[in-house]
């Protein structure tokens, strides 16, 4: 791992916390917001299907499989910058 100076350090820890942040904002959106209004969305009807069931049942998890991959992407990206990315 690259030796990083106290600046490069707190620049780099500044860029990772924003990022954690703004995923557990998400993760907190997608978890409750959206299952809070599942009942009034429900009377949305596409392809048989309620809005609120499938935001609940479906759209939930795919959010959660993109926010993982989007964290992994930015991440990564945030340590090439600083040069403490993986092999």
């Amino acid at each position: 791992m690259a030796q990083l100076t106290t600046e490069q350090r707190d620049a780099y820890w500044a860029k990772t916390s924003r990022l954690m942040w703004i995923i557990m904002a998400l993760w907190v959106f997608f978890s409750f917001v959206v299952h809070f209004f599942a009942v009034p969305l429900n009377t949305i009807v596409i392809a048989g299907f309620p809005l609120g069931f499938y935001m609940a049942a479906q759209g939930s998890l795919i959010s959660y499989v993109v926010l993982c991959f989007w964290n992994a992407s930015a991440q990564n990206k945030i340590d090439e910058e600083f040069g403490v990315a993986e092999d």
